[in-house]
């Protein structure tokens, strides 16, 4: 089978397109072939060699999201051909999906959603769960305030959308005024660029997602989370009684499957902005550095 495949750290020249055994399922396993996946910030950094923490041991496969259809369902319940989603903690478990074909415990995967080709579903993993996980250690609810911060990423942007779903009111911070316009129409109720027009100690709650210092946004005795560990760990806000974390995503079939229940339901919108074949993963990677991106990029297999 084909994978793409890193043997050393460095730029996107590193990636290359190799065969590979085909994986044989464990117990409570699900063999399935990949149809899409995504590239993410955490892809590009564990490529670089730049991710804390470090990863598994090289070579290795990279990949955290998938979507595609089940070869072989195990014990699993699940039927051959289904569609499905998942995401693989592929740091911690060594398990990339980026390949033709994926082994992962059933107990990540759930159904892809009925309304969007696999190639759309397959944005939705890794940024959707980082985002309904968070919001829930956050424990923001309905009437309270949330602050987003890189509220036009693929985190931020599902946060945005789902907190509005759950009825909390949410601002947003981000880079450019071009992107002002995309988070009001994603539920943001006010959105700005400039930390300085952010209130102090006005929100209930912080999702930060790219290490933006907004520290003082959170009211005494709030919540604060950030994703952005490459910004090292969350501030102090203790001395102010505000609880923080680095949030780190799970692997959790129950979380995705809600996810997509909303996306069938119209609640959440996926937004993917371009799709490459996995021989043009250095182009896929080129665009991925373009600044302003309003969507997701996908690799076709």
């Amino acid at each position: 089978m084909r994978a793409l495949h890193i043997d050393r750290f460095g730029g996107p020249e590193v990636v290359a397109v190799r065969e590979l055994p085909s994986p044989e399922p464990g117990p409570g396993e699900v063999l399935v072939r990949v149809v899409a996946s995504s590239l993410n910030p955490v892809d590009v950094k564990t490529r670089s060699g730049t991710i804390r923490g470090g990863g598994p041991a090289l070579p290795m496969t990279l990949g955290w999201d998938l979507a595609g259809v089940v070869v072989s369902p195990g014990d699993s319940g699940l039927s051959v051909g289904e569609r499905v989603i998942a995401m693989s903690a592929q740091l911690a478990a060594g398990r990339g999906t980026w390949a033709d074909l994926v082994a992962l415990p059933a107990r990540t995967l759930a159904a892809a959603p009925t309304n969007t080709s696999l190639v759309e579903a397959a944005t939705l993993p890794l940024p959707g769960l980082t985002a309904a996980q968070t919001l829930g250690w956050l424990g923001v609810s309905s009437g309270q305030r949330l602050l987003v911060t890189g509220a036009a990423g693929a985190v931020g942007g599902l946060a945005v959308q789902l907190a509005r779903a759950w009825g909390i009111t949410v601002d947003a911070l981000v880079s450019r005024s071009a992107q002002l316009e995309i988070v009001a129409d994603l539920g943001a109720q006010r959105a700005v660029t400039d930390v300085a027009e952010l209130e102090r100690r006005h929100y209930d709650a912080v999702l930060d997602t790219c290490g933006a210092p907004v520290g003082e946004a959170v009211r005494d005795g709030g919540r604060y989370a950030t994703i952005a560990s490459e910004h090292g760990d969350p501030p102090n806000l203790s001395h102010r009684g505000v609880t923080t974390t680095l949030h780190q995503v799970k692997e959790n079939a129950a979380d995705l499957a809600d996810l997509v229940k909303l996306v069938e339901t119209g609640g959440l919108r996926l937004r993917l902005d371009s799709s490459f074949p996995i021989a043009e993963v250095h182009k896929a990677f080129a665009r991925f550095e373009t600044r302003g991106l309003t969507g997701k990029i996908a690799l076709v297999f």
